[in-house]
């Protein structure tokens, strides 16, 4: 991402200073970023900041003898691949909406030819506000795309729509516009994965003992569901397997349930050819060697010996599956330690094209509704910031949209 360039438009709201932890993500990521502060979003954050996370100037006045000389708000408008506008105040969308040029920020909006990203924040009645709608609908006929808002408590005291979208959120937003960016104009379409068959794993697999008592793990299955419903959003055929979880089926996604790994592997084979497989389940690695057919009783001689055997290895199976190998093979790789090392270890031993890795040493990752990954290809490693699973499912989906083209 070191050639792309975002340029920041900072609103006048309370949001703004979430923006700072915007500029961080951006440029943790090699992103270079440019800032216009309005006049309102000074009195929230500084200049200082700003540059500071930046590491370039902050952009505020329009007619700025030095700037202007050189046609400055033409330069900041053309000189980025995407401009953001965040905080959107409704005052900010209302004058955009209406073509008014009153300051650098909205003039720049006016002359740029790139295309703009708009996270808009405000109170709930303002949101829902007839003519913040109406501007609203304007903007987007007119080609903005707009991340959020999010709907929750506000610093005014009330609750509703109207929360700016959290700063990974909108990192996650301004990663798929770039990614989308170079694919073909097939990608531009609404529905770039129609006609592509997609096979995803989710969940865990459980072992029985006997008939009682089993080997499973932690497994929640909510990242593999979001690939799924993220995959069949963008027009794919997913048929998606999934070991025992509580979670309803996504929207046009034929899921078929199993539990044991060798249930799993099987369902797997048998939904081949597929354009695409993500095994995101966790597939235990082991099952005992024998089923008890009776439940297993306490002994005077202490727990009793259960005698393991490894289980199919599901994602070297895919990779390997000869003529009906995948065009794009994705493993998931759970690790509580040298996450990188052994994501790439695993990429090499698997044969497969991608590993997506998680710390799931980390807080809320294992069942919760957040993670933070590592893709790793054979081109190399890049550091995903903690996002909600259902953002990085999109990034994903459009990776792998991206990658079929």
């Amino acid at each position: 991402m070191s050639d792309k360039r975002v340029l920041l438009i900072v609103g006048g709201g309370i949001a703004a200073y979430k923006c700072l932890e915007l500029v961080r993500l951006l440029r943790k990521s090699g992103i270079a970023v440019r800032c216009i502060l309005t006049k309102g979003g000074e009195a929230f954050v500084t200049p200082l900041s700003l540059a500071a996370l930046s590491e370039d100037r902050v952009y505020q006045e329009l007619f700025s003898l030095t700037d202007e000389a050189e046609m400055g708000h033409i330069q900041l408008s053309r000189s980025a691949d995407l401009v953001v506008v965040a905080p959107a105040t409704a005052d900010l969308m209302a004058r955009a909406a209406n073509g008014l040029a009153n300051d650098l920020a909205t003039t720049t909006l006016l002359a740029t030819d790139k295309p703009v990203l708009m996270a808009p924040a405000m109170n709930v009645r303002m949101w829902n506000h007839p003519a913040t709608q109406r501007n609203i609908a304007t903007l987007a006929g007119d080609g903005i795309s707009f991340v959020g808002p999010d709907e929750g408590a506000m610093a005014c005291g009330e609750f509703g729509p109207g929360r700016m979208a959290e700063p990974a959120a909108i990192f996650v937003a301004i990663m798929e516009r770039f990614t989308q960016e170079p694919a073909s104009q097939e990608m531009a379409g609404n529905l770039p994965l129609k006609g592509r068959r997609a096979l995803v794993t989710a969940g865990p697999t459980v072992e029985p003992i006997d008939p009682v008592r089993l080997i499973t793990n932690r497994s929640s299955g909510k990242q593999g569901f979001a690939i799924a419903q993220a995959l069949s959003a963008l027009g794919a055929e997913v048929t998606l397997i999934a070991g025992p979880v509580a979670l309803p089926t996504p929207p046009g996604v034929h899921r078929i349930d199993v539990e044991t790994a060798i249930q799993m592997q099987a369902a797997c084979q048998a939904a081949l050819p597929a354009d695409v497989a993500i095994c995101v389940a966790a597939v235990a690695d082991w099952r005992p060697a024998e089923e008890g057919t009776l439940k297993i009783k306490k002994g005077p001689d202490g727990p009793p010996a259960i005698n393991l055997i490894e289980n199919p290895d599901i994602l070297a199976g895919l990779a390997a599956s000869g003529p009906n190998r995948p065009k794009l093979v994705i493993g998931f790789a759970a690790e509580t330690n040298d996450v990188e090392a052994h994501a790439r270890a695993k990429l090499t031993k698997k044969g497969c094209d991608w590993v997506i890795a998680n710390d799931v040493t980390q807080p809320g990752v294992m069942g919760g509704e957040d993670n933070t990954v590592l893709l790793v290809t054979p081109e190399g490693t890049e550091r995903w910031e903690k996002a909600p699973k259902s953002d990085v499912a999109k990034l994903i989906a459009t990776r792998i949209a991206k990658a079929l083209i």
